[in-house]
C-alpha cells in the first residue's frame, strides 16, 4: 500500500504520474520530444498540487532505468535522485522493456483481435535506437525475461531462432522499422505502444512490497549501448582495399 511517484524520460516521450496501490491517480506526458528538461518538474508540481500532497508523502519515487536516450536517462534519474534525497524516501528502479511490456498486456485487455498469449508466445518489445538499431528483451507474458535485454541491428535473419520455437509479439517505438524486415507467420506486430509511466505503476508497487529499492547515492541507469560495428559496404568490396 504505497502512494508513488512515477517517471518515464527513456525517449521522445516525457510522462509522469502518481498511483496509489498501484492504481493511477493522475497522469501528464507529452509526446514532442526533447521537453523532458523543461517539462518533467512541471508535471510532478502539476500533479502534486492537484491531489494536495507534498514531495514528502511519497513512499517512494519510480525511474524507467532504461536502455533508452541517454539524455533522457540522465534528466530522470538525476530528478528521481534529487527527489529521493531531499525527501528520504525510497528510489525504484522499473525496467523500461518489462514497464512496456505492461503496457502491451493492458492494450491487449481491449483489443478485438489479440494475439495468442499461452506458452508459444513470447513479448518482444522494442525500443528504436538509431538506423536499424533497436534495444530489445524477450519476455513471457507473465512478465519473466526469457532472453536479457540486448542492443541489436535488425535484419532478414533476426529472431529467426525464436521465431522456429515461438509466436513473437513485436511493439514498442522500434516496433515500425522491424516490421518492415521481419516477415514471418509466427511474427505479431502491435502498433500504438510507447513508453508511460502509467506502466510501471504495478511494478514500481510490487518492488516496493517486497523492499526493492535502489541505493539513492550509487544507483545509475541502464544505458546499453554496444551495437555491433560495421564495415562501410565500399570498404569489404573486392579490390577496395584500405590503405592502413
Amino acid at each position: 500500500m504505497a502512494l508513488i511517484l512515477n517517471l518515464e524520460t527513456t525517449s521522445h516521450v516525457c510522462s509522469a504520474c502518481l498511483a496509489r496501490d498501484g492504481e493511477l491517480l493522475s497522469i501528464r506526458e507529452n509526446y514532442e520530444g526533447k521537453s523532458h528538461a523543461s517539462l518533467l518538474t512541471q508535471f510532478i508540481d502539476e500533479m502534486l498540487k492537484q491531489e494536495h500532497l507534498a514531495v514528502t508523502d511519497l513512499d517512494a519515487v519510480a525511474i524507467s532505468e532504461g536502455p533508452g536516450s541517454y539524455t533522457g536517462l540522465r534528466i530522470g534519474v538525476s530528478t528521481t535522485k534529487g527527489l529521493c534525497y531531499g525527501a528520504g524516501i525510497p528510489l525504484i528502479g522499473v525496467s523500461t522493456l518489462q514497464a512496456l511490456s505492461q503496457g502491451l498486456l493492458d492494450a491487449l485487455k481491449v483489443s478485438n483481435d489479440p494475439p495468442p498469449l499461452d506458452e508459444h508466445t513470447l513479448l518482444v518489445p522494442l525500443m528504436d535506437a538509431r538506423r536499424m538499431e533497436v534495444y530489445s528483451a524477450l519476455l513471457t507474458p507473465q512478465l519473466e525475461f526469457k532472453r536479457a535485454v540486448k542492443a541489436e541491428i535488425i535484419d532478414d535473419s533476426s529472431f529467426l531462432d525464436w521465431l522456429a520455437r515461438y509466436n513473437l509479439v513485436f511493439f514498442g517505438t522500434g516496433a515500425p522499422k522491424t516490421r518492415q524486415t521481419i516477415d514471418h507467420p509466427h511474427a505479431y506486430f502491435i502498433d500504438g505502444i510507447e513508453p508511460s509511466a502509467q506502466h510501471m505503476s504495478r511494478l514500481a508497487e510490487q518492488k516496493y512490497q517486497d523492499g526493492r529499492f535502489e541505493d539513492v547515492a550509487y544507483f545509475e541507469p541502464f544505458y546499453l549501448k554496444d551495437f555491433i560495428a560495421t564495415k562501410p559496404r565500399k570498404n569489404i568490396l573486392p579490390g577496395n582495399k584500405s590503405n592502413h
